[in-house]
């Protein structure tokens, strides 16, 4: 195996692989688009990639052949495939996005809400002690018992409220703990928003983008390379066989003047012989046998 088909079958393998790849992730981020139709979607979304792949094939090998309606109806159906394919790549990626992430922004969820209790006991806590110092500054000082039984009051209520935050604290640190362990799946997302600034989503939307950009369009320039390997080793073979097959009458003639320029030169070597005349000669005439 030399080394140009080597190369082609590396650039056929890789257009298999890519094609394919792609052609799988849409057909399964449609079906999960149209999950009420499944089957439907599978057969019509597969046939179609692949109906994408020999258009392109197509137009490269048939581009100044074909019809001018034709060919650019085709054109535009494979710009469109590509974006429905790049469309069904979005929706399977960003499904398996939702599904690690899923837990995490349930956690991430109760951990807001957990944070939002503690700040309001918080402002309940110092709402009571200012209620308190109000009540009993608008006693007078001689209402020693009456400010003991205020004190008394709010010292159980803000002693409620001092046991709650304790445990939305204790709540929290689990939390906190839940997510640290959660999110290691998504652990570079994380990290890549702290740098940008920015939140989770818009970050793997992103990347999403720069996936589904790529993803297709480089399925179909491959398989459009690899028609030109195709095409390009066929005009060598054909110029390989003309230079080195001749016809069979071209070699019968080749054969035959080889031979007589071998009897020439033998000729030309051989010494030249005496050739006697001899005495007797019989001729046969109409009148019988004549000797001479």
């Amino acid at each position: 195996m030399n080394k140009v088909n080597l190369f082609q079958y590396m650039v056929g393998l890789s257009a298999l692989l890519v094609a394919g790849s792609a052609a799988y992730y849409s057909v399964f981020g449609l079906s999960k688009l149209f999950s009420g139709a499944m089957f439907a979607v599978v057969v019509m979304a597969g046939s179609l990639e692949f109906a994408k792949l020999v258009s392109a094939s197509f137009l490269y090998r048939y581009w100044t052949k074909v019809n001018t309606w034709l060919k650019y109806y085709m054109l535009i159906g494979v710009v469109t495939l590509v974006l429905i394919t790049s469309a069904g790549i979005f929706g399977f990626l960003s499904n398996a996005y939702q599904g690690a992430t899923i837990e995490f922004e349930k956690e991430s969820t109760v951990l807001l809400y957990k944070e939002d209790r503690l700040s309001q006991l918080q402002e309940d806590k110092v709402f009571l002690k200012q209620e308190l110092e109000l009540a009993i500054s608008e006693l007078p000082d001689n209402y020693i018992t009456a400010k003991r039984n205020l004190r008394k009051d709010y010292n159980l209520k803000i002693l409620k409220v001092n046991n709650q935050m304790l445990d939305i604290k204790a709540e929290i640190g689990d939390l906190k703990t839940a997510l640290i362990e959660t999110g290691v799946d998504v652990g570079p997302a994380i990290y890549l928003a702290r740098i940008f600034g920015t939140d989770i989503d818009t970050v793997v939307k992103f990347f999403i983008f720069i996936l589904i950009f790529v993803f297709d369009p480089m399925a179909v320039s491959l398989v459009i390379a690899y028609n030109r390997i195709l095409e390009d080793n066929a005009v060598v073979s054909s110029n390989s066989n003309i230079t080195t097959k001749n016809k069979w009458w071209e070699v019968y003639g080749e054969k035959k003047e080889k031979i007589l320029k071998k009897e020439k030169i033998e000729v030309e070597d051989k010494p030249e012989e005496v050739v006697e005349k001899p005495k007797n000669k019989v001729e046969i005439g109409r009148g019988g046998v004549a000797g001479r």
